[in-house]
């Protein structure tokens, strides 16, 4: 069985410096992939490659059977991909707003339709469904920055570090809003460095220096004493 997505032997950068070396990650249907890694080890620079927001320099993405490597975001998005930056929202739309920039490649009936399951999915957005999303909490800006991105009826929901900027008690509940929108089928490739998202995870992979490291399971993860000591502080 093919892969819902995969990158094989993925290279880019930024002007004379190259960031991604040779990367080849794949996620299947119904599945969550975790991307681990610190700051500056290119995760960010995958996902950007993936949705189309920076081009190759090498390798090939196949996303539902299909080379996507050439392909503009918009494209991309109406294929099934769905992208939640660091950032998550924009702060001076409204939540009504957002949710509907989410949609703009989808039919306006279904994504009135959406709209409706989102916000009881998310209740506190819809009490503030006509606020800024600036003057939201940083935990109802990344639960709107979720509805924003599952507004466009992604197979593939790709997110970069959901976790930045929240207290403990806020990532657990942005992980008990993500387990809930996988009942639907949904895949999810998550870049992180908070191993708390590991919960969700059906599969691990770790970045450094722009290069896949490790794949495997979260308990495989936690079998091996350098990647135990190198992402949970613990000793041997």
């Amino acid at each position: 069985m093919s892969a819902l997505l995969q990158t094989t032997g993925l290279e880019a950068g930024y002007g004379g410096v190259q960031v991604l070396w040779g990367v080849d990650l794949d996620v299947q249907e119904n599945e969550t992939v975790v991307l681990l890694g610190p700051n500056g080890a290119g995760k960010t620079t995958l996902l950007k490659c993936l949705m189309g927001l920076l081009p190759t320099r090498g390798g090939s993405i196949q996303f539902r059977g299909q080379d996507i490597s050439r392909l503009p975001s918009r494209a991309r998005v109406r294929l099934g991909l769905s992208y939640m930056s660091e950032l998550a929202v924009f702060s001076d739309l409204t939540v009504d707003e957002n949710i509907d920039l989410g949609a703009l490649f989808v039919d306006r009936a279904i994504a009135r339709r959406r709209r409706d399951e989102l916000y009881a999915l998310f209740p506190i957005l819809l009490e503030k469904k006509r606020q800024a999303a600036g003057g939201l909490s940083g935990g109802q800006r990344k639960m709107l920055g979720v509805a924003k991105a599952l507004a466009a009826e992604p197979k593939l929901l790709v997110m970069d570090e959901p976790s930045a900027g929240l207290s403990p008690l806020l990532v657990s509940t942005v992980i008990k809003s993500l387990a809930q929108c996988r009942s639907g089928g949904l895949s999810l490739l998550i870049a992180e460095q908070n191993v708390k998202f590991l919960e969700l995870g059906d599969r691990v992979f770790t970045m450094e220096g722009g290069r896949i490291a490790f794949g495997g399971t979260p308990a495989a993860i936690q079998a091996d004493d350098g990647l135990r000591r190198a992402y949970f502080g613990l000793g041997v």
